[in-house]
Formats: C-alpha cells, sequence, structure tokens
C-alpha cells in the first residue's frame, strides 16, 4: 500500500482535497482529528497535559479548552516544546495504527493530511507527498472570509508556517487549488488514477 502525504498551507484547500479523494474510494486520515482524539475526556493525553500545565487547561465538562492552552503555549517557546514532545509520539501511534487497519484491508493506497508535514520532517514517513498549493495572497483572502482574520494576522499565521517554496520542494505531486472545483477535482482524478496504476490495484473495500 502506498502511503501518501497530503500536506499544504492553512487555507490552501486540505479538506477538500481529502474529500475528492474519499469520493474516489481511498482512506483518509486526518492528523488534526488524531491530535483531537488524544486530548479526549479521560485520554492519556490529557491528563498529561493537565498534570504539568494545571487544571485551567480543561472546561468544566474536563474537555480540553484549546484557547487557554494556546495562551500559554504562544507565550513560551519551551511551553510549546512540551506539548510537542508530549502529543506527537500520542498522534504518531495512532496514525500507524490506523495505517495498519487499511493496510490488511488491500487499499491500493491511503491518503494522510498533515498541516505541518514539512515543518515536522516527515518526509522520508511517506511513499509520496501531495502538495495542495495556492499563492499566498488567496490563503490571506480566505483565511478572512472563513476566520475574520485581518491581513496582518493572516500573514502572522503564514510566516510561523512552512513557506510554500519550501512545501514545493519535498512534493512529488501538486494540486493547484487555486482555480474552480472542478479544475481541483479533475487533477485529484488524475492522481488517483495514477496511484492505483502504481501499485496496480482497485480500492478496497
Amino acid at each position: 500500500m502506498l502511503l501518501i502525504g497530503l500536506t499544504g498551507g492553512i487555507a490552501s484547500g486540505k479538506s477538500f482535497v481529502s474529500e475528492c479523494f474519499e469520493a474516489h474510494g481511498a482512506p483518509v486520515i486526518d492528523a488534526d482529528q488524531l491530535a483531537r482524539e488524544v486530548v479526549q475526556p479521560g485520554s492519556d493525553g490529557l491528563a498529561r497535559l493537565v498534570s504539568h500545565f494545571g487544571e485551567s487547561i480543561v472546561n468544566q465538562n474536563n474537555q480540553l479548552n484549546r484557547k487557554a492552552l494556546r495562551d500559554i503555549i504562544f507565550a513560551s517557546p519551551t511551553e510549546r516544546e512540551f506539548l510537542d514532545d508530549t502529543l506527537h509520539p500520542l498522534i504518531r501511534e495512532l496514525s500507524e495504527s490506523r495505517i495498519e487497519a487499511a493496510r490488511q484491508l488491500a487499499y491500493p493506497y491511503l491518503v494522510y493530511a498533515v498541516p505541518l508535514l514539512v515543518e515536522t520532517t516527515q518526509q522520508e514517513r511517506f511513499d509520496r507527498i501531495v502538495v495542495v498549493d495556492v499563492p499566498e495572497a488567496l490563503q490571506i483572502q480566505r483565511l478572512g472570509v472563513r476566520d475574520g482574520s485581518s491581513t496582518w494576522q493572516a500573514q502572522s499565521i503564514l510566516n510561523a508556517q512552512a513557506t510554500r517554496e519550501e512545501r514545493l520542494a519535498v512534493a512529488d505531486d501538486v494540486v493547484d487549488n487555486s482555480m474552480a472545483k472542478e479544475d481541483t477535482q479533475a487533477r485529484v482524478l488524475e492522481l488517483h488514477q495514477h496511484y492505483l496504476h502504481i501499485n496496480g490495484g482497485a480500492p478496497g473495500t
């Protein structure tokens, strides 16, 4: 089974591209979803964070208070490093179990969507890397529409991520998501057929 890493900057349209792959029967794992799962109430991940950061990072229903945690880690690189060192191994372990489950079902390829693939230097983990690419100006525009971010706020977010050039440098395949949805769907279909050809199979059931 081919392991396809899917990445792209914020507001590039990774979720839409993932949906396009899913429409062709490919299994998709979302790293952001795994990150939420490893800090669910009662999880070992949440217990470790509360032990370190204190009860202020959980709500009354014992859910992680993401804003409270963000405020802490944005103010301290050391605390952000602790968060990453705590959660990344848990996310990796969970992802490996999901990947193995898909492999047992004989899928020809699996898409693993990782927003910070380049930043976390996971390139060697994948057989191929797909980068969802749009110009920075379009990312800023979309962030304004989606989140109400100002141009300054949006640019600050982009500056904290890998650059467009750094992502494209590791890409095996690129999806230009700056045009019509139909164009993106057509490109994903091309890639789907290409991956089937590489692995000589059809999606599992």
